[in-house]
């Protein structure tokens, strides 16, 4: 069966991309590479013994979509992660995250719509539910105004799937996304932030390298247990899995509904601080951090309940906060040598 990876050279869709390959899947890799690189594809081929077929190609050209669908019209499935991340960029440069992140889907799904089968798997976030009023967070929480563009853009792009899928043959699942680190246990694969990092643990594992003189810790005034933001820390590998779960719920037909949502985490939360101690513990480093002011967008707490996805999907997290920060830090380590 062939599968659309889009955005798939980037850090959950390489470990995606793995574990489609492990499960048999025909993949074909969307990228524009402006945020990842194509040396990615022969980590994925020193894993799995086959590389992926890959097409260079930028979603917010329509025309080029148009192309590519046209080129691979048997496809059976999309799952889309192509999109731009940083909350902080969102919001300093908002344009540019309501053109990738909104033209990009709009055109996929519409060529999408025009084939016989249309499965839809989306790269949703917890940001969606905003500062939740209650934890752990359920899928039922309430979907609050955005904090950010870039939680706009996956709000939008949620009721944008919901309004297509009542009125096409497209089937689709989003899954909110907590807080995903770490890299593949072979460290051929591994988030790979092109310029400053934008997340917590890439920023933390180039500091211990030296390549960052100080990792700035943003607030320690939040009512949390020790004055740090609070988030839910899921392993990469167990965040590829749960996709391969849920593509092969709509493959054999099981959804309930046209539409489905879940949350994937781990269902604990850690502040930056629990973060931090936690590296510093299994990588025998002693991190320069700094406390600064908070930063514009972020919230106080995030960690989800993950019932649905356990009972439902069947899929649960494995993976703990040491083993992820090991494999962040295995993967550092590997590509400065």
């Amino acid at each position: 069966m062939k599968i659309v990876v889009t955005g798939g050279l980037g850090f959950i869709g390489s470990h995606t991309v793995v574990e489609l390959q492990n499960e048999g899947f025909n993949v074909i890799v969307v990228d524009d590479l402006s945020n990842s690189s194509e040396s990615v594809l022969d980590g994925i081929f020193n894993i799995t013994g086959k590389k992926p077929a890959f097409e260079k190609l930028d979603l917010r050209e329509k025309s080029a979509v148009q192309t590519f669908f046209k080129k691979y019209n048997d496809v059976v499935g999309v799952i889309h992660f192509a999109a731009s991340k940083a909350v902080g960029e969102s919001v300093e440069n908002p344009l540019l995250y309501y053109e990738n992140n909104i033209n990009a889907l709009v055109y996929v799904l519409q060529e999408l719509t025009k084939l016989p089968q249309a499965n839809f798997i989306f790269s949703s976030s917890c940001t969606v539910y905003g500062q939740a009023g209650k934890m752990p967070i359920t899928e039922n929480a309430s979907i609050q105004p955005a904090m950010s563009p870039y939680g706009n853009t996956k709000k939008i792009g949620e009721e944008i799937i919901t309004d297509v899928a009542k009125v096409t043959n497209v089937n689709s699942i989003l899954l909110r996304y907590f807080n995903p680190i770490g890299a593949h246990p072979s460290a051929e694969i591994g988030e790979l932030p092109i310029g400053v990092p934008q997340n917590l643990v890439p920023f933390i594992t180039q500091t211990a390298m030296g390549l960052r003189n100080q990792l700035s810790v943003f607030g320690n005034d939040y009512p949390t247990s020790d004055g740090t933001a609070v988030r839910d820390y899921i392993h990469v590998v167990d965040l590829a899995k749960a996709h391969v779960i849920a593509l092969k719920r709509l493959l054999d037909k099981k959804n309930i509904e046209k539409v489905e949502t879940f949350n994937l985490g781990t269902g604990t939360g850690s502040s930056v601080l629990e973060v931090i101690n936690t590296f510093e513990k299994v990588s025998n480093q002693k991190l320069n951090y700094q406390i600064v002011g908070r930063r514009e967008g972020d919230i106080t707490e995030a960690y989800a309940n993950t019932d649905k996805a356990n009972t439902i999907l069947g899929w649960k997290a494995q993976s703990s906060l040491e083993d992820a920060l090991a494999s962040a830090w295995k993967w550092e380590k590997k590509i400065r040598s």
